[in-house]
This record gives C-alpha cells, sequence and structure tokens, in this order.
C-alpha cells in the first residue's frame, strides 16, 4: 500500500513537472516574438532584424528615417544609409497605412514612445 502511494506521488510530481516547463516554454517563446497580427510591429521588426536601430541615423542605421520611413512612404533610401532595406510583402505595408496612417511620418506619432494617461 505505501510503495503504491509513493509511486503515484512520484508520478504525479513527474507530470506536473513535464506540464510546467512546456508551459514556461511557450510563455518565453510567446514574450519573445512580435504580435504577428500588427503590419506596423512586423515592419518594425524586420527594420530591427536587419540591423537598425534607434537614435542610429548618424551612422546611416536609424530605424525610423533610414528604414521604416522608406518603406511606408514607398521612396529610397537616403544617401547616408549603410544596410539596405529589408524585404516586406506589400501588403503589410498596406495594412499598417490602414492601421496607423501616420506610422513612420514625421509630424505623425512618434514610432517608439511611451503612452502616460493625461
Amino acid at each position: 500500500m505505501r510503495a503504491t502511494t509513493i509511486t503515484l506521488s512520484l508520478v504525479s510530481l513527474l507530470l506536473i513537472g513535464v506540464f510546467s516547463l512546456s508551459l514556461a516554454q511557450t510563455t518565453q517563446a510567446a514574450a519573445t516574438q512580435p504580435v504577428p497580427w500588427h503590419p506596423c510591429a512586423r515592419i518594425a521588426a524586420a527594420c530591427t532584424q536587419a540591423g537598425f536601430v534607434p537614435n542610429g541615423a548618424k551612422v546611416g542605421l536609424g530605424i525610423a528615417v533610414d528604414c521604416i520611413r522608406p518603406i511606408i512612404v514607398g521612396t529610397p533610401q537616403r544617401k547616408e544609409a549603410t544596410k539596405a532595406l529589408p524585404e516586406i510583402d506589400p501588403q503589410v505595408v498596406a495594412a499598417c497605412k490602414m492601421r496607423n496612417p501616420n506610422f513612420g511620418e514625421n509630424g505623425g506619432q512618434p514610432l517608439f514612445a511611451l503612452r502616460t494617461p493625461r
């Protein structure tokens, strides 16, 4: 009787441990991935993966001026840009423009801003 209780307890703990590890891996992977259905986030992620960075405009790596803006507006990169633009599906660009018409423009909504309540 005691051996059965110990065996069942060990099996239960093993199953709980395996289940907990699989949940932890799933949430960790989800936290590091950009939201796949937000088209503007896809563009920003592609620019980041291509090597563009915030505040990198002085060295030709500015994520906004050297990557996002040329993709959204459809213009060539400025001559100071040091990396090529990533390939973005035109449907993603169109969806981003519909969702946030000012994304990547000078006078529009900031690309990276902390939102504070007013």
